[in-house]
């Protein structure tokens, strides 16, 4: 069985895909055959009939996978909400026993297993199962991405207190710092969460402008984002958890 982590935030739009991309390359650059899953995407693309999941295409090609697309990403939803109301949307009932399975498939033939969640801990994958059911099921110790913002104590202590009532085994969080321009809240939300909670900081990841001049191009697609990952995360201690 292989190691790895459940990524999961505080919230949609704190980093979760950047953090799992830059984890994804860094094992995989330090030797790991990584595999990575994205169970539910919503809000896919439509190419030609086809809906494209844009966050499970980056975990892909940060892991270096040759898995396809439709097990890193079994549920691939059109409407931008929960997967739950999405898969509603699209007359589509997401299976939990489905993802475990596929989950424990992938697991047996890699190393390390990222699994990334969408929102928070608390976003329904059906309506009596979400994200923190699944983590429990698979066994991952979590990771939480904390958008470092105006807000983000608030944010991050409900979802390490509410995994901690769940006996969720919490890794520790990542602190992603979302903007260039400081403010007094993103200069003081590191020393304040630490004093606040005993999980511990694996990591600050700086404001990140995408490589190469007028490209555009998102900040996962990185060619240097393993390298960046291991200078601003904890990747020695991360490796040896279990």
């Amino acid at each position: 069985m292989s190691r790895g982590f459940f990524i999961t935030g505080t919230d949609t739009g704190v980093g979760k895909t950047l953090v799992a991309c830059g984890l994804a390359a860094a094992f995989r650059d330090a030797g790991f055959k990584v595999g990575v899953m994205k169970p539910a995407e919503s809000g896919c693309r439509n190419e030609k009939g086809r809906l494209v999941p844009q966050d499970a295409t980056f975990l892909k090609a940060a892991a270096g996978s040759s898995q396809p697309i439709e097990r890193i990403c079994p549920y691939r939803l059109g409407v931008p909400v929960a997967p739950s109301v999405a898969a509603a949307h699209a007359g589509v009932q997401i299976r939990p026993d489905f993802l475990v399975r596929l989950y424990r498939d992938m697991s047996a033939v890699h190393d390390f297993m990222l699994v990334e969640g969408a929102g928070g801990l608390l976003v329904p994958l059906h309506p009596s199962y979400t994200y923190a059911d699944l983590a429990r099921e698979i066994g991952l110790p979590i990771l939480v991405v904390v958008g470092n913002r105006l807000g983000a104590i608030n944010h991050a202590l409900l979802t390490l207190e509410h995994a901690a009532c769940l006996n969720l085994k919490v890794s520790g969080y990542v602190l992603n710092d979302m903007e260039s321009e400081k403010t007094p809240a993103t200069d003081t939300n590191a020393d304040t969460l630490a004093e606040m909670t005993r999980v511990p900081c694996v990591g600050r990841i700086p404001f990140l402008r995408a490589s190469g001049p007028g490209t555009g191009a998102p900040q996962e697609t990185r060619p240097d984002l393993g390298a960046l990952f291991r200078r601003h995360i904890e990747f020695d201690n991360l490796a040896k958890i279990t």
